[in-house]
């Protein structure tokens, strides 16, 4: 079995668009977002758990892809839901958004509650996922747990780094 292949088929145009989108999307914001990232996240008092720096875009790059593909299936269902179509751009919004909240524009406390919406919008996106196609839910939830620790790691940074 294929986690490419739905209901027996597979689109490879459409697999290309859906994996490319949140993946080159995500690294157009971060070089955008994140110019000197690095440079800013080794000046911040962080927790103890805080992954070093180069953790962040391997991460990032498997969750997108993660993200598309299941967005792909759900894409390639018979019926797929409007609910679903939307809730996937606004958590994908909200996604590119927090870059700029959090590195370029310094308002870690902004980011914060963004990234607590965030959460919010990837749950339901897998609860409807979910619905439409158990692979798809699946495929969301690694994306869930690591926005779950980074809206931690964002409060700890938030109030570590309060001036």
């Amino acid at each position: 079995m294929s986690v490419f292949r739905v209901d027996g088929k597979i689109d490879k145009g459409k697999l290309a668009k859906e994996l490319l989108i949140p993946v080159v999307g995500g690294m157009v914001t971060g070089m955008i977002a994140t110019r000197r990232a690095k440079e800013k996240y080794s000046k911040l008092d962080k927790p103890d758990h805080a992954p070093p720096s180069w953790v962040f875009p391997v991460m990032w790059t498997g969750l997108y892809a993660s993200m598309g593909l299941a967005n792909y299936r759900v894409s390639m269902k018979e019926k797929p839901t409007a609910t679903a179509e939307a809730l996937y751009d606004i958590q994908l919004g909200l996604n590119f958004l927090w870059s700029f909240l959090f590195f370029k524009w310094n308002l870690r406390g902004t980011a914060f509650a963004e990234i607590g919406l965030l959460l919010g919008m990837i749950t339901l996106t897998t609860y409807q996922y979910y619905q439409k196609d158990k692979i798809a839910g699946r495929l969301m939830l690694p994306y869930i747990v690591w926005v779950a620790y980074a809206l931690q790691l964002n409060y700890s940074m938030w109030n570590l780094n309060k001036d």
